[in-house]
Protein backbone atom coordinates (compact mmCIF):
# COMPACT_ATOMS: atom_id res chain seq x y z
CA UNK A 1 0.00 0.00 0.00
CA UNK A 2 1.69 3.29 -0.79
CA UNK A 3 1.63 5.76 2.12
CA UNK A 4 0.17 9.24 2.00
CA UNK A 5 2.19 12.02 1.46
CA UNK A 6 2.70 13.89 5.20
CA UNK A 7 0.50 16.87 3.90
CA UNK A 8 -2.32 14.25 3.04
CA UNK A 9 -1.93 11.80 6.55
CA UNK A 10 -2.11 14.89 8.01
CA UNK A 11 -5.75 16.23 6.88
CA UNK A 12 -7.03 12.65 7.36
CA UNK A 13 -6.03 12.95 10.67
CA UNK A 14 -8.23 16.37 11.26
CA UNK A 15 -10.75 14.36 9.48
CA UNK A 16 -12.05 13.55 12.75
CA UNK A 17 -12.04 15.00 15.74
CA UNK A 18 -13.00 14.36 19.99
CA UNK A 19 -15.44 15.85 22.60
CA UNK A 20 -14.96 14.55 25.57
CA UNK A 21 -17.24 14.04 28.48
CA UNK A 22 -16.24 16.01 31.04
CA UNK A 23 -15.92 19.91 30.01
CA UNK A 24 -14.31 20.49 33.39
CA UNK A 25 -11.26 18.49 32.85
CA UNK A 26 -10.79 18.88 29.07
CA UNK A 27 -10.04 22.16 28.63
CA UNK A 28 -6.22 23.41 29.89
CA UNK A 29 -6.77 25.63 32.94
CA UNK A 30 -3.54 27.53 32.00
CA UNK A 31 -4.56 28.77 28.68
CA UNK A 32 -7.29 31.53 27.40
CA UNK A 33 -10.31 30.26 25.46
CA UNK A 34 -9.15 31.88 22.42
CA UNK A 35 -5.70 29.96 22.77
CA UNK A 36 -7.44 26.63 23.01
CA UNK A 37 -9.76 26.81 19.92
CA UNK A 38 -6.99 28.74 17.40
CA UNK A 39 -4.13 26.25 18.59
CA UNK A 40 -4.78 23.50 16.23
CA UNK A 41 -5.82 25.76 13.13
CA UNK A 42 -2.48 27.51 13.89
CA UNK A 43 -0.26 24.71 13.80
CA UNK A 44 -2.04 22.89 11.09
CA UNK A 45 -1.87 25.82 8.89
CA UNK A 46 -5.58 26.21 8.66
CA UNK A 47 -6.07 30.06 8.86
CA UNK A 48 -5.32 32.24 5.91
CA UNK A 49 -6.06 35.90 7.36
CA UNK A 50 -6.30 36.90 11.09
CA UNK A 51 -6.45 34.34 13.84
CA UNK A 52 -8.24 36.65 16.09
CA UNK A 53 -11.08 37.47 13.38
CA UNK A 54 -11.38 33.22 12.98
CA UNK A 55 -11.46 32.57 16.26
CA UNK A 56 -14.19 34.99 16.25
CA UNK A 57 -16.42 33.08 13.95
CA UNK A 58 -15.84 29.91 15.61
CA UNK A 59 -17.00 31.58 19.23
CA UNK A 60 -20.06 32.48 17.48
CA UNK A 61 -21.13 28.96 15.62
CA UNK A 62 -20.92 27.40 19.05
CA UNK A 63 -22.93 29.58 20.32
CA UNK A 64 -20.72 31.69 22.62
CA UNK A 65 -19.81 35.53 22.69
CA UNK A 66 -16.40 36.07 21.28
CA UNK A 67 -16.24 39.03 24.01
CA UNK A 68 -15.16 36.23 25.98
CA UNK A 69 -12.27 34.36 24.59
CA UNK A 70 -9.50 35.97 26.55
CA UNK A 71 -11.47 34.44 29.58
CA UNK A 72 -9.71 31.05 31.27
CA UNK A 73 -11.66 27.81 31.61
CA UNK A 74 -12.89 28.22 35.18
CA UNK A 75 -14.69 31.51 34.25
CA UNK A 76 -16.89 30.28 32.12
CA UNK A 77 -20.20 27.58 33.19
CA UNK A 78 -20.08 24.02 32.49
CA UNK A 79 -22.29 24.49 29.33
CA UNK A 80 -19.81 27.28 27.97
CA UNK A 81 -16.97 25.00 28.54
CA UNK A 82 -18.30 22.00 26.33
CA UNK A 83 -19.05 24.90 23.75
CA UNK A 84 -15.66 25.76 23.80
CA UNK A 85 -14.97 21.74 23.25
CA UNK A 86 -17.71 22.09 20.29
CA UNK A 87 -15.90 25.35 19.22
CA UNK A 88 -11.90 23.39 19.38
CA UNK A 89 -13.02 20.56 17.32
CA UNK A 90 -14.99 21.83 14.94
CA UNK A 91 -11.85 24.78 14.27
CA UNK A 92 -10.15 21.98 11.89
CA UNK A 93 -13.04 21.52 9.42
CA UNK A 94 -13.57 17.79 10.42
CA UNK A 95 -16.36 15.62 8.59
CA UNK A 96 -16.61 12.94 11.51
CA UNK A 97 -16.85 14.15 15.49
CA UNK A 98 -16.57 11.10 18.36
CA UNK A 99 -18.71 12.37 21.05
CA UNK A 100 -17.88 10.36 24.57
CA UNK A 101 -20.80 11.27 26.69
CA UNK A 102 -20.79 14.88 25.80
CA UNK A 103 -23.87 15.71 27.46
CA UNK A 104 -23.74 13.52 30.63
CA UNK A 105 -21.95 16.14 33.13
CA UNK A 106 -24.52 18.54 32.20
CA UNK A 107 -27.42 19.88 33.76
CA UNK A 108 -30.82 18.45 31.74
CA UNK A 109 -31.89 22.03 30.33
CA UNK A 110 -28.33 22.50 29.31
CA UNK A 111 -28.43 19.27 27.93
CA UNK A 112 -31.11 20.67 25.63
CA UNK A 113 -29.31 23.57 24.38
CA UNK A 114 -25.97 21.50 23.65
CA UNK A 115 -28.27 18.72 22.45
CA UNK A 116 -30.24 21.41 19.96
CA UNK A 117 -26.58 22.76 19.18
CA UNK A 118 -25.43 19.34 17.75
CA UNK A 119 -28.34 19.08 15.54
CA UNK A 120 -27.94 22.10 14.11
CA UNK A 121 -24.17 22.06 13.15
CA UNK A 122 -24.68 18.74 12.08
CA UNK A 123 -27.31 20.14 9.15
CA UNK A 124 -24.92 22.85 8.68
CA UNK A 125 -21.75 21.41 8.18
CA UNK A 126 -22.98 18.21 7.13
CA UNK A 127 -20.76 16.16 10.05
CA UNK A 128 -21.16 12.39 11.18
CA UNK A 129 -21.88 11.84 14.23
CA UNK A 130 -20.62 8.34 16.85
CA UNK A 131 -22.57 9.51 20.22
CA UNK A 132 -21.81 7.61 22.82
CA UNK A 133 -24.20 7.72 25.66
CA UNK A 134 -26.00 5.81 28.25
CA UNK A 135 -28.91 7.76 28.08
CA UNK A 136 -31.50 6.83 26.13
CA UNK A 137 -33.34 9.88 26.11
CA UNK A 138 -30.76 11.17 24.36
CA UNK A 139 -29.77 8.47 21.95
CA UNK A 140 -33.29 8.62 21.22
CA UNK A 141 -33.00 12.21 20.17
CA UNK A 142 -30.11 12.81 18.54
CA UNK A 143 -29.58 9.57 16.44
CA UNK A 144 -29.99 8.25 12.96
CA UNK A 145 -28.57 4.64 13.90
CA UNK A 146 -28.19 2.77 17.32
CA UNK A 147 -25.68 0.07 18.28
CA UNK A 148 -26.70 -1.01 21.70
CA UNK A 149 -23.26 -2.54 23.66
CA UNK A 150 -23.40 -5.21 26.62
CA UNK A 151 -19.51 -5.39 27.96
CA UNK A 152 -17.74 -4.67 25.05
CA UNK A 153 -20.34 -6.37 22.23
CA UNK A 154 -22.99 -5.01 20.13
CA UNK A 155 -25.60 -7.05 20.70
CA UNK A 156 -28.21 -5.09 18.36
CA UNK A 157 -27.91 -2.65 15.62
CA UNK A 158 -30.73 -0.87 13.94
CA UNK A 159 -32.90 2.57 13.09
CA UNK A 160 -33.07 4.73 16.22
CA UNK A 161 -37.09 4.71 15.14
CA UNK A 162 -36.53 0.95 14.82
CA UNK A 163 -35.12 0.30 18.17
CA UNK A 164 -37.48 2.10 19.58
CA UNK A 165 -40.60 0.68 18.45
CA UNK A 166 -39.19 -2.96 18.24
CA UNK A 167 -36.52 -3.93 20.29
CA UNK A 168 -35.41 -7.33 19.81
CA UNK A 169 -32.76 -8.35 21.96
CA UNK A 170 -33.27 -9.17 25.75
CA UNK A 171 -31.15 -6.73 27.30
CA UNK A 172 -32.31 -4.00 24.96
CA UNK A 173 -35.39 -4.54 25.96
CA UNK A 174 -34.51 -4.05 29.62
CA UNK A 175 -32.99 -1.09 29.04
CA UNK A 176 -36.34 0.63 27.52
CA UNK A 177 -38.29 -0.43 30.07
CA UNK A 178 -36.47 1.44 32.44
CA UNK A 179 -36.39 4.75 30.91
CA UNK A 180 -38.05 7.21 32.59
CA UNK A 181 -41.94 8.35 31.40
CA UNK A 182 -44.22 10.85 32.06
CA UNK A 183 -47.36 8.54 32.29
CA UNK A 184 -50.49 9.30 34.91
CA UNK A 185 -50.83 6.22 35.69
CA UNK A 186 -48.27 3.95 37.90
CA UNK A 187 -46.17 1.06 36.34
CA UNK A 188 -43.91 -1.67 37.99
CA UNK A 189 -40.17 -1.08 38.05
CA UNK A 190 -37.69 -4.21 37.83
CA UNK A 191 -34.38 -3.43 37.29
CA UNK A 192 -31.99 -5.96 35.48
CA UNK A 193 -31.40 -8.69 37.48
CA UNK A 194 -28.00 -10.05 39.17
CA UNK A 195 -24.70 -8.24 38.86
CA UNK A 196 -23.05 -6.81 35.87
CA UNK A 197 -20.26 -9.15 35.20
CA UNK A 198 -15.84 -8.02 34.80
CA UNK A 199 -15.30 -6.61 31.54
CA UNK A 200 -12.00 -8.47 32.17
CA UNK A 201 -13.29 -11.27 32.33
CA UNK A 202 -17.02 -12.12 31.11
CA UNK A 203 -19.05 -15.09 30.99
CA UNK A 204 -18.59 -17.20 28.31
CA UNK A 205 -21.19 -17.95 25.71
CA UNK A 206 -23.76 -14.92 25.54
CA UNK A 207 -22.42 -12.32 27.95
CA UNK A 208 -25.93 -11.40 28.63
CA UNK A 209 -26.88 -15.14 29.57
CA UNK A 210 -26.59 -14.32 33.46
CA UNK A 211 -29.04 -11.39 33.97
CA UNK A 212 -31.29 -12.60 30.93
CA UNK A 213 -34.50 -14.12 32.00
CA UNK A 214 -34.47 -16.26 28.38
CA UNK A 215 -31.53 -17.94 29.00
CA UNK A 216 -30.78 -21.51 27.76
CA UNK A 217 -28.65 -24.37 27.86
CA UNK A 218 -27.01 -23.21 24.45
CA UNK A 219 -26.41 -18.78 25.49
CA UNK A 220 -23.54 -20.62 28.54
CA UNK A 221 -21.40 -22.05 25.44
CA UNK A 222 -22.38 -20.40 22.23
CA UNK A 223 -21.46 -16.51 21.29
CA UNK A 224 -24.58 -15.61 19.04
CA UNK A 225 -23.92 -13.96 16.50
CA UNK A 226 -25.34 -10.69 15.33
CA UNK A 227 -28.30 -11.46 12.34
CA UNK A 228 -31.06 -9.88 10.13
CA UNK A 229 -33.92 -10.07 12.33
CA UNK A 230 -36.02 -7.30 9.57
CA UNK A 231 -35.04 -4.75 6.86
CA UNK A 232 -31.63 -2.97 8.47
CA UNK A 233 -32.35 -4.57 11.85
CA UNK A 234 -29.99 -7.06 13.33
CA UNK A 235 -29.62 -8.78 16.98
CA UNK A 236 -27.30 -10.94 18.48
CA UNK A 237 -29.58 -13.37 20.43
CA UNK A 238 -30.47 -17.06 20.52
CA UNK A 239 -34.25 -16.61 20.83
CA UNK A 240 -34.19 -15.53 16.81
CA UNK A 241 -32.95 -19.19 16.07
CA UNK A 242 -35.49 -20.63 17.97
CA UNK A 243 -38.62 -18.24 16.58
CA UNK A 244 -37.42 -19.60 12.96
Amino acid sequence: MKALPPSERREAKLRVQMIFQNPYASLNPRRKAADIVGEAPRVHGLVGGDLGTFVDEQFRRAGLDPALKHRFPHQFSGGQRQRIGIARALAVQPEFLVCDEAVAALDVSIQAQILNLFMDLRERLNLTYLFISHDLGVVEHISDRVAIMYLGRIVEEAPSEEIFARANHPYTQALLAEVPRIETTKRGFAAIKGELPSPLSPPSGCHFHPRCPHAMPRCRTEAPRLKVVAAGHKSACHLNDAAV
